[in-house]
């Protein structure tokens, strides 16, 4: 009888435990679904679907950055090689009559892009460090070059398809924005399942060992070369599925996805979001997508300011946002989240204050740069001036500098609230 109630106890545990970890994920999926019914304009599903490929594809990114440690200039052309063969595939199926319905599709992507992995990792994994880095920006701009040429898979750079005249997928003809969504955020789903999974297994442990200690691993009878060619193909697998993905979307793939220009931007994704949590790519993925989305219909400067704030999460949040939250997690079962308030109005308010004062004064400047003749009304953050009165030009200025000023002077009673959890977190 005791044996027995030990055993249940241990059973309902394990149980508790399990429902625990499925938890987020079902709530996650709760969300997919709900979404387009909250948000229900087609502009806004197709923000969605961008934002549901960009999580894939810098999850791929990060099981060779932040789970290997492998630094890749070059992941983009496995995006594109996924965008590319579905394209091919869907076209060759409908004029074939082949009866594989789209949602198949991302498959064939996913392992064509595995292939070329297998290729490219067989020589490129030999080495880490630098060298891969150098390696990897190499095969980049071959690639991207041979786009140009290579007319027989590229077209010259682009090549575009019909995803609605394949076989109908149980009466879906994916002819609705918000049928394409659901396709999507099943394989968003399942590609995110299996990252995860990969994770504990004992090669996504191993990789993590070959990141920190490829010597160590080495010595304890495990080949650093193979673990990271494994993980290689994985996250081309997984970036051709978002290729795939990004193609069925667009209906179209082009040769900008190859490019290194594509490369950079999901290094800069996975180091927003934070690379030594599972789930910062997916915070960097949504912040990238709604600041390129919303922030450029409303300047043209956007891109100067997702640069700045990489260069700031580089130099003084290394961890990305998914590690100033996982601090804050500690801060909170302390209960010291409420003595934080305070300082953090008084020094994050101020600062933020200055960087729109700092922007204001950015865009005024590109205005004037730029303005056409007779063009010096402007409007900015909903208020319509004249640029050429010095009234805009002194406030902005003022709010900047006062901004900074109070924030820079308030630092140090932050930086001395922070410290006892920064000692014993």
């Amino acid at each position: 009888m005791k044996n027995t109630y030990h055993r249940l106890r241990e059973e309902g545990a394990a149980l508790r435990s399990l429902a625990k970890g499925l938890l987020p994920w079902a709530a996650a999926i709760v969300v997919l679904l709900m979404l387009p019914h909250v948000f229900a304009a087609n502009s806004t599903i197709t923000i969605m679907n961008q934002m549901a490929i960009t999580i894939i594809f810098a999850l791929s990114y990060n099981m060779l950055l932040g789970q290997a440690g492998m630094l890749s200039f070059g992941h983009a052309i496995y995006l594109g090689f996924g965008g590319f063969i579905c394209i091919h595939v869907m076209n060759y199926l409908q004029a074939a009559g082949v009866p594989i319905p789209l949602p198949f599709l991302p498959l064939f992507a996913g392992l064509f892009s595995m292939g070329m992995a297998m290729l490219i990792g067989s020589f490129s994994t030999r080495r880490s460090g630098t060298v891969f880095a150098m390696i990897s920006l190499g095969v980049v701009e071959l690639v991207t070059s041979y786009s140009i040429i290579g007319y027989s898979f590229f077209r010259g750079g682009g090549v575009g398809g019909d995803r609605t005249l394949g076989v109908p997928f149980f009466g879906i003809e994916f002819l609705r924005q918000i049928e394409v969504y659901y396709l999507i955020s099943f394989w968003l789903v399942a590609s995110v399942s299996l990252m995860y999974l990969f994770t504990q297994t004992p090669m996504g442990r191993m990789a993590n060992a070959v990141r920190d200690n490829p010597e160590r691993a080495e010595f304890l009878g495990y080949s650093a070369r193979w673990v990271r060619f494994f993980s290689f193909c994985a996250a081309g697998f997984f970036a051709g599925v978002a290729g795939g993905l990004f193609a069925i979307n667009y209906e179209l793939a082009s040769a900008e996805n190859l490019s290194v220009q594509a490369s950079g931007a999901i290094l800069m994704i996975a180091f927003l979001g934070g690379i030594g949590v599972f789930w910062g790519p997916i915070l960097g993925a949504v912040l990238f997508t709604l600041l390129q989305t919303v922030l450029s219909l409303h300047t043209d400067l956007w891109q100067l300011y997702v640069g700045a704030m990489f260069l700031v999460t580089v130099m003084f949040f290394p961890s990305g946002l998914a590690g100033v939250l996982m601090m804050h997690v500690s801060v909170i079962r302390q209960n010291g989240l409420y003595g934080l308030l305070g300082p953090y109005f008084r020094t994050v308010g101020p600062a933020a204050i200055g960087i729109l004062g700092v922007c204001a004064l950015v865009e005024l400047v590109f205005h004037s740069r730029h303005l056409a003749r007779g063009g010096q009304e402007m409007t900015l953050f909903w208020i319509t001036f004249q640029t050429v009165h010095p009234a805009p030009w002194l406030i902005a200025a003022g709010v900047a500098t006062a901004g900074i000023w109070i924030s820079k002077r308030n630092a140090p009673q932050l930086s001395k609230v922070w410290q006892p959890h920064i000692i014993n977190p």
